[in-house]
């Protein structure tokens, strides 16, 4: 096996966007933020960290071709789309959109006087051109304490409580204590890592992350973590 391929994004080191409604942290490449060396990490092309003022949002806009994945960590997504589709996404809820042949959204903070936060994450698919769709799903917070539960799954391993989308790629988040030891199985053979820390400090692959730190992990089978502290981590295996 090829040895372990390290890629480490500190918190202070990702993309900014300041449009006063909008705050916005960049991991990868994204709009007016470009770095040659930070386009994607296999399947994950974008993975930006928002904070949308009360009442405020994104009006209608054009998507294909990209599996766009939102989670939502405090205050209410008001969603609407070209298909008919709408409704309000909140803490502990996950939306998933295929984009497919083409899809107009909007999103907006549902709350007047209170900001929103959320993760929005976009994967390249594994089929082009297939017909738009959209899904959203309450999960229970409860059952991630110190263990990581999967939250998103292939569309041809349809994991129980788990969405789908068109990639080879699993999404799970965990709630851990500190001074827990524990570790992640590559589900699919060939399948890199990308460990995000929501909150909380956590060792792995000899690496010391801290809150909004990013480690891209590729050619291995397995993670093994330890938690410095409380920490909630989401963990995103693509295709290299």
């Amino acid at each position: 096996m090829k040895p372990l391929k390290k890629t480490l994004h500190l918190a202070d080191t990702r993309g900014k966007a300041d449009h006063g409604w909008l705050k916005a942290k960049h991991t990868f490449s994204f709009s007016n933020y470009h770095d040659p060396s930070r386009v994607h990490f296999g399947a994950l092309r974008v993975l930006n960290d928002d904070y949308i003022a009360g009442g405020m949002g994104f009006g209608m806009h054009p998507h294909d071709n990209m599996e766009i994945i939102t989670i939502p960590t405090s205050g209410v997504v008001a969603h609407k789309d070209s298909f008919g589709n709408y409704g309000t996404i909140t803490a502990g809820e996950i939306q998933v959109m295929s984009a497919g042949t083409g899809i107009y959204h909007s999103e907006f903070n549902h709350q007047q006087n209170e900001p929103l936060t959320l993760f929005q994450i976009w994967l390249f698919p594994n089929q082009e051109n297939v017909k738009p769709r959209y899904a959203q799903q309450s999960f229970d917070v409860v059952a991630r304490h110190n263990r990581f539960q999967t939250v998103v799954a292939p569309a041809n391993d349809q994991q129980e409580d788990a969405l789908w989308i068109y990639q080879d790629a699993y999404f799970s988040i965990g709630n851990f204590e500190a001074g827990q030891d524990f570790s992640y199985q590559i589900k699919r053979p060939g399948n890199g890592l990308y460990v995000f820390v929501i909150e909380g400090e956590v060792q792995v692959a000899e690496e010391n992350l801290k809150s909004r730190d990013g480690l891209g992990l590729e050619n291995l089978q397995e993670a093994h973590f330890k938690t410095t502290t409380g920490v909630e981590l989401l963990l995103m295996e693509v295709p290299e």
